[in-house]
């Protein structure tokens, strides 16, 4: 039964850190930095944790990391799931239904991704107002278990306006300039043609990605306020006449990634 594997899971995380993690956050390809950050750190390995699906994408540690940044008790996904490697949609957001019953109320996505908006530029930060799921799924399809959520959960304000409005307010402190738009949920693994981006840029998404809105349906079915923010590697099939690479994706992530560091760290004080 789903709830008991949680609930197993959760029981052997408590036993190994002393802390209740009130923020999530979910570091994306390249974003890795910001585990650096996080203090009287404990470090537990994917591959130790009890029915977590494991992953070998190329970027990505494996690791929950729990500890605090500037006196907010925080856990981190240091590595993420994905649709293309062939775990189920359940199998990929498992991760978001235990951090909630750890103990957090909010959560800070951040992911890489293409542009699709020709005003942005690789390197951009871009805060997620809204997301098109592309995938002709979703993670909440299934029984539904009455303790973890409702059977058809809003999601009018997938991503919270209070912390969009923060996001903003905090970029603008820090002299960042950040863009606003809505991410589009590709399958992968391959990239986009350029006639699908046509197609999502006419549907208007900013951007496109291949991760981030199961874990954010999740989370709103769960009561968790949620956070996004992109960073926009590579301008999108057919708006970039380059072929794309995941070698250029993680050089433009690892660039990106003092910006984003700077911009969550002074986000979380907020939460202090």
């Amino acid at each position: 039964m789903f709830y008991n594997k949680v609930k197993k899971t959760v029981n052997y995380i408590k036993k190994k850190i002393n802390i209740t993690p009130s923020l999530g956050i979910i570091l994306g390809t390249g974003l890795g930095s910001l585990a650096s950050k996080v203090e009287n750190q404990i470090v537990i390995p994917y591959k130790n944790i009890p029915y977590f699906p494991q992953s070998k994408v190329s970027g990505h540690s494996y690791n929950l990391i729990f500890g605090n940044i500037d006196k907010v008790n925080v856990v981190l996904m240091q590595g993420r799931f994905h649709y293309y490697e062939g775990n189920s949609l359940k199998e990929l957001t498992f991760p978001i239904y235990v951090l909630k019953m750890l103990g957090i109320s909010s959560l800070i996505v951040t992911n890489a991704c293409g542009g699709i908006n020709s005003s942005f530029t690789p390197g951009d930060l871009m805060i997620i107002k809204d997301h098109i799921n592309m995938l002709g799924n979703n993670p909440l399809i299934g029984d539904n278990d009455e303790r973890f959520g409702p059977r058809f959960p809003d999601m009018s304000e997938a991503y919270s306006k209070e912390s969009i409005q923060l996001a903003k307010k905090v970029a603008n402190k820090l002299n960042i300039d950040i863009k606003e738009g809505v991410y589009a949920l590709y399958s992968g693994p391959s990239y986009e043609t350029a006639a699908e981006i046509q197609a999502y840029k006419n549907l208007g998404a900013d951007a496109i990605g291949m991760s981030t809105v199961p874990e954010v349906i999740v989370a709103n079915y769960l009561n968790i306020k949620v956070l996004g923010i992109s960073c926009i590697t590579n301008m999108a099939t057919g708006i970039s006449k380059t072929k794309h690479s995941h070698e250029e994706v993680l050089q433009v992530a690892n660039k990106a990634s003092k910006n984003l560091c700077l911009l969550v760290e002074e986000i979380i004080k907020s939460f202090s």
